[in-house]
């Protein structure tokens, strides 16, 4: 017998009973006997039928005979013994109804310890359960944990699935599909409505009438099939088919259908003779709690049950001890702990108030762990917070949240109770269930049944839109009307976000009490349990980024971390209210020391500067010096050998859980077990793989590092530390002010909520975001209606007939949608969330700049800080607006200024060493230039860091990601280049950028490209400085951007003639979508490379000018070259490139002629008429030296020359599913290209800029033509045959133009002729013959 705690002394419940002995006076020793009788009969009232109704008639009864007299009671109205578990008419099969996961499936699927939950792990796996019913009417409920694709029913033992048909697939079997709206046997048809992850299905058969019905959320929705096939021979299984990763748990009557549907019996009977005598028994546990004896006045008293206690009258706990001997076992079956346990505490919160206001029920917890065993107790509280995380997720959604809220009080509630939480927190939250349900507020899917439409009763859309589509915020231009709808929408979204602002309370107040660093009385502190758990729960969800199914759901997590913040802000401001020393929560990071102190495990995620074994091995001597920190020569050893066993071993890690032996025990996360049941630790396959037993365990072992303690091993004082230990903050560089912090567990969990963020929180804060893209779309749909409604000739009623229904279709969707995206604003995009969001911003912020200050430590920083840096940027500004505006954030304008310096100083740090998070630093710069506040806060940061960040960005482009940089210094030209002011394309303004699918940083920056432009004047005058006084730079610099423009436009050339030899082809065709994209990039790369050659030539131009410099005359050559050779072929007449552009090709939106001739022209225009008289003939001379030099080139920008050319249709090319070449079949007649038919983008000025180049090229040329003398073929350059010879290499005489030798010897040292090294190249000049 095991202690008991709660206070009184431990009765032994199972030999409770008090000695008989005669010779003793009749006196219990208690009460009188009389009234203990009294006492006694008025708890255990006799049925009518057994005992005489009036007292005076009654026999006495004390405890010695009160064991026979509740037997008899409890024994009234049970069935007989030999009836029980008899067969019922109707089914075949055990009485205990589960899935069959020895022979009735189909492909790879996970289940459930309990057999009732299943996740799919296939493409379409099938299961049915181990009972069939033939005649009668049968029902069970199926919990939707995911709105995937599943197809759930009934089929018979004739069916045969597969990979490809599963349930309703077969003529024996039907089933209901919610995702798709249809129900299936065979063939298909509409039917029901779409279900949501957290509705229940019911599933009904009438084996009497032939009929199958479903219901949803106990809503029937009407029968499904009709005559199903009967007779002898013909019973249905309950089966389910469901795609990869979707989840379900079934109930067949193990617990109370949520939904019963009268006249249909659960194919599992219920425990009639327990139910029986778990209602009697709670009904006398009842009436102790609201009966007191009255000892003088020698009666029985009714009080209230609510202010019942433990430690009152010693007759009431003996009373309640015998009670609880029949009482406790029936506690530990799930059914009656639902049905009547639960219930039953539920009634005791009905009354409203706090849950400080009924302290009954911590009451009945002391008494349930002072009057049942342990594992009774245990068992009985795991069972409770199933049922009540069950019921909280499956509840329906209505306006006031009645039902989460009832139940989120009761857990409250039980939590309160010390050691009923630190068991639950040891044992069951993290263990067995997935806890974090209680942190979720689920979206409605329906918003009629959720009661949206009363309380959101008018909806508001946007219905204003600039050119480019955009929503106009101004309001000052709304009618009254528009003005009423909007506020009185408004005031709805208020309503709602009140309500749903109770549940979070509750939910703060939950994860409160798991924070609790007080309650030692009963061993260690709930925090410390509640921090190994959690650190566990994040390994779990790192350490399976592969594996969908085996993750906490996104959505789950985006609602725990807003509550945790919550509740750990609160416990870190009530610290500093005790320790004023200490920081605020304002002022919140996390201490370097946590990232190499090995107190923390990071459990493999990358560092800054690597793996973690690495940076032992190379920054030791750092540690030893820096942070006081020894790392054991034995522990580097063995830090090698497991990297040689990682690498052995990565074949059996990255093998699928397919291999992994049926029924054998599977470590796996908790995350795994479907809607809410224990671990699912049975794997079935009907794939050979699932005989074979893999080598090696699925999961590598943990690794112990030496100066690490395993997660569940660390106790209060590992973590907090004690006199001469530092805790979690041992090895304090001394860069790190000796300031207290915070308790060392809030700095622990406040790591975890950023590594949550990164894991999967930021993901599902851009997928919300496409309710609020739909809502815009179908805005801008429902306004262009009405407009063509408006325009509608009068006659043509058919189409205005049409057009209507479409309009009243759309306003419909917006009206569900607008009620569905005030959801969504209230419980993730409202102001709250938005500052937790910016909180945990500033968080990695000043992490970052404390690790910074660490010198060759910050390499130990993991990558996830600078990645939540980053994207909790984005997400603030891309998410969150327009509902809730950025500049009102506190401290916005120097955070922003933070952020610059962070990714200004660290995008090109050599500390960093992993190419992913260089490229996103890269891409994340490239997005903060793009915005007018977020530029300018760069210009705010330090000179000398953005000098540095300048000189970085000016490094050649070979051998690094060049796109972003080329991308960051056009961003910081555009509004000052030669028609360069525009937003979007002229011929794009009406599309819309294809980005929803792309990666965060890269979405941002797909967004980012279509802002207005907002050059930077200060960082053009650093790069202007940079490239003048760096010669070397500046040459090095201006090769590279001329050797990837060579490239890029190649590339592109080639790949469009590729396309047009496809178009011209007779047979039907395909161009892969991948190939016109990499076509596409191509040419925008191209065009931005162009514009910084633009931007460098207006900024420097005697890098290319003066001739002094040792490599502008070579410079500006290549550069004419590669002008000329741009406008050639995009300039001629009936060319390639014309054609190409006039299929307009999806893929292709941005080839056109403007962006790449605009370009062209901006930089001719700089050398030929906006520099000095000797820069001009310079580089006049050398533009019409280059062989290439057509003069109608330049005419064509003007529009000059030739006459324009007609469009030829391209014979018989027809449409691929990659990409349609039929748009020139019909091809329509093309205008010539000219700078004066764009008068929005190209100013008059610039146009007579182009005009007074055009007429200085034609004179020149004139000139040219007119004095050029004949050259022999002998004096040509023999490597370009375009120029004079005009140098001689040394030693070995070997002749050839300037440019030719000094372009070769970039690359080369070895002679072109002869292969010797040139030593030295002189001037030639051809001898004057006598």
């Amino acid at each position: 017998m095991s202690s008991k705690g709660g206070g009184g002394t431990a009765l032994n419940r199972r030999n409770y009973r008090l000695a008989s002995d005669t010779d003793k006076p009749k006196v219990t020793g208690i009460v009188n006997e009389k009234l203990l009788s009294d006492y006694l009969h008025h708890v255990f009232p006799a049925s009518h039928l057994t005992c005489p109704p009036l007292a005076s008639l009654r026999k006495p009864l004390s405890f010695q005979d009160l064991g026979a007299h509740l037997e008899r009671l409890l024994a009234e109205g049970e069935p007989p013994e030999d009836t029980r578990d008899q067969p019922v008419d109707g089914r075949l099969g055990p009485l205990s109804v589960v899935l069959d996961h020895t022979s009735g499936f189909e492909g790879l699927l996970f289940v459930d310890d309990d057999l009732l939950g299943v996740i799919g792990h296939s493409n379409f796996s099938s299961i049915r359960a181990t009972t069939c019913v033939y005649k009668g009417k049968w029902a069970y409920e199926v919990l939707i944990s995911s709105q995937g694709l599943m197809q759930i029913g009934w089929c018979t033992l004739n069916c045969r699935f597969n990979q490809e048909e599963g349930v309703g697939d077969t003529p024996d079997s039907y089933a209901y599909d919610g995702n798709r709206v249809r129900k299936w046997n065979v063939t298909t048809t509409n039917y029901g409505k779409s279900w949501a992850a957290g509705d229940i299905v019911s599933c009904l058969i009438d084996l009497d009438e032939g009929t199958i019905t479903f219901c949803l959320n106990g809503q029937s929705l009407g029968t499904a099939f009709s005559n199903i096939k009967m007779g002898p021979g013909v019973a249905y299984f309950p089966a389910i088919s469901l795609s990869f990763k979707e989840s379900v748990a079934f109930n067949f009557g193990s617990r109370p259908l949520r939904y019963p549907v009268e006249g249909y019996r659960p194919l599992q009977n219920p425990p009639t003779a327990d139910l029986l005598r778990a209602h009697k028994l709670l009904g006398y546990i009842k009436t102790v709690l609201s009966t007191t004896l009255d000892t003088q006045e020698e009666k029985v008293v009714e009080k209230d049950s609510a202010c019942w206690s433990i430690h009152g009258e010693p007759t009431t706990l003996v009373t309640l001890a015998l009670i609880f001997n029949y009482f406790a076992p029936l506690m530990c079956k799930v059914y009656l702990v639902e049905d009547v346990l639960m219930n039953f505490l539920l009634g005791i919160l009905e009354g409203g108030g706090s849950v400080d206001e009924h302290p009954l029920i911590q009451q009945l917890l002391d008494l349930f762990w002072l009057l049942m065993e342990d594992y009774e107790v245990n068992e009985c509280l795991k069972q409770l917070m199933m049922s009540l995380l069950r019921a909280y997720r499956f509840s329906p959604i209505i306006p006031d949240l009645g039902f989460q809220i009832h139940y989120l009080r009761l857990t409250t509630a039980i939590l309160r109770h010390e050691k009923s939480r630190k068991y639950l927190l040891s044992n069951v939250l993290f263990d067995v269930l997935r806890s974090v349900v209680f942190f979720y507020i689920k979206t409605p899917l329906r918003v009629k049944e959720a009661g949206l439409e009363e309380l959101i009763p008018t909806t508001w859309w946007p219905t204003r839109f600039d050119k480019e589509g955009k929503d106009e915020m101004e309001s000052k231009d709304e009618s009254a009307e528009e003005r009423l709808r909007r506020r009185a929408y408004e005031r709805g979204c208020q309503r709602l976000k009140k309500r749903i602002e109770v549940v979070e309370e509750l939910q703060v107040q939950i994860l409160k009490l798991m924070l609790n660093n007080k309650d030692k009385g009963t061993g260690e502190a709930s925090r410390y349990i509640f921090l190994n758990k959690f650190r566990k729960f994040l390994q779990e969800n790192a350490s399976n980024r592969g594996h969908p199914t085996a993750l906490c759901p996104p959505e789950y997590m985006v609602c725990f971390l807003h509550r945790l913040i919550t509740a750990v802000r609160s416990y870190w401001d009530e610290g500093k209210r005790k320790s004023p020393s200490s920081i605020s929560s304002d002022e919140a990071y996390v201490p370097p020391q946590l990232f190499y102190n090995g107190k923390v495990d990071y459990f493999d995620l990358q560092r800054l500067g690597g793996l973690l074994s690495h940076l032992k091995k190379t920054l030791k001597d750092d540690l030893a010096a820096k942070a006081n920190i020894i790392i054991d020569p034995a522990e580097i050893q063995a830090t090698s050998m497991d990297d040689l066993d990682e690498d052995e071993e990565s074949g059996a890690a990255q093998r699928p859980f397919g291999a992994v032996a049926m029924g054998g025990a599977l470590a796996r996360p908790s995350w795994l077990s479907s809607p809410t049941l224990g671990r699912a630790n049975r794997f079935l396959s009907t794939a050979a793989v699932s005989l074979m037993t893999p080598r090696r365990p699925l999961v590598p072992p943990e690794k112990v590092k030496v100066r690490t303690l395993a997660v569940e091993q660390r106790t209060e004082e590992d973590i907090e530390g004690s006199h001469g230990n530092d805790g979690l903050l041992l090895g304090r560089p001394l860069e790190e002010p000796d300031q207290p912090i915070t308790e060392k567990s809030l700095l622990e969990i406040l790591d975890g909520i950023v590594m949550m963020y990164n894991l999967s929180v930021h993901q599902q804060l851009g997928k919300m975001v496409v309710v609020s893209d739909d809502v815009h779309e179908y805005a801008v749909a429902l306004k262009d209606t009405e407009e063509k409604i408006a325009r509608c000739p009068g006659r043509r009623s058919d189409i205005l007939e049409e057009l209507q229904k479409s309009q009243k279709v759309f306003a419909e969707k917006l009206n569900h949608l607008s009620r569905r995206l005030a959801w969504i604003n209230a419980t993730i995009y409202s102001k709250e969330k938005m500052l937790d969001v910016y909180w945990l911003l500033r968080v990695c912020i000043r992490t970052i700049e404390h690790s910074d200050r660490t010198g060759s430590l910050f390499a130990f920083t993991p990558e996830f800080y600078l990645n939540v840096a980053m994207n909790s940027y984005s997400a603030l500004k891309n998410y969150f607006s327009p509902s809730n505006c950025m500049d009102e954030l506190p401290g916005y304008e120097d955070t922003l200024t933070q952020l610059a310096a962070i990714l200004a100083n660290h995008f090109a740090d050599p500390r960093i060493v992993g190419t992913d998070i260089k490229d996103s630093l890269m891409q994340a710069l490239a997005s903060y230039v793009c915005y007018p506040q977020s530029l300018r806060a760069v210009e705010r940061i330090p000179e000398e860091q953005r000098v540095a960040m300048m000189t970085n960005l000016l490094a050649p482009y070979e051998q690094r990601p060049w796109a972003q940089t080329n991308w960051i210094l056009v961003r910081l030209w555009r509004g000052c280049g030669f028609g360069y002011r525009y937003t979007r394309l002229p011929h794009l303004l009406k599309t819309k950028p294809e980005d929803a699918n792309l990666p965060s940083l890269q979405r941002d920056l797909s967004i980012a490209s279509f802002q207005k432009p907002c050059p930077s004047l200060l960082l053009q005058r650093h790069m202007a400085e940079l490239l003048s006084l760096d010669k070397d730079m500046a040459a090095s610099f201006l090769n590279s951007v001329l050797n990837q423009l060579n490239w890029a436009f190649s590339e592109f050339i080639g790949m469009i003639q590729e396309i047009q030899q496809a178009a011209e082809r007779p047979e039907r065709n395909f161009v892969d979508t991948r190939q016109l994209k990499v076509c596409a990039t191509c040419f925008d790369l191209s065009v931005s490379l162009l514009r910084v050659l633009e931007m460098t030539v207006t900024l420097v131009p005697q890098i290319f000018l003066d001739w002094t410099r040792p490599s502008a005359e070579l410079l500006l050559r290549r550069l004419a070259q590669l002008l000329n050779q741009v406008l050639n072929r995009v300039t001629a007449e009936r060319n390639l490139f014309d054609r190409v552009v006039n299929l307009r090709l999806p893929g292709l939106e941005s080839v056109d002629h403007y962006p790449i001739l605009v370009a062209v022209t901006g930089i001719l225009v700089r050398l030929l008429v906006d520099c000095e008289r000797q820069g001009v003939s310079r580089a006049a001379a050398v533009l019409l030296s280059d062989p290439c030099f057509q003069l109608h080139s330049i005419q064509h920008l003007l529009g000059e020359g030739e006459a324009p050319p007609t469009a030829v249709a391209l014979p018989h090319a027809t449409t691929g599913p990659a990409a349609g070449l039929a748009a020139a079949a019909a091809p329509v007649e093309r205008k010539h290209f000219s700078l004066r038919a764009y008068t929005d983008y190209i100013s008059d000025e610039e146009e007579q800029k182009v005009k007074q180049m055009l007429n200085l090229l034609t004179e020149e040329s004139k000139q040219a033509a007119a004095s050029t003398a004949p050259t022999s073929e002998e004096d040509l350059c023999p490597i370009c045959y375009a120029h004079s010879i005009s140098a001689v290499f040394k030693p070995c005489s070997h002749k050839s133009c300037k440019a030719c030798i000094n372009q070769h010897l970039m690359n080369n040292k070895d002679c072109f002729f002869c292969k010797a090294t040139i030593t030295g190249v002189e001037d030639y000049s051809k001898p004057s013959t006598s």
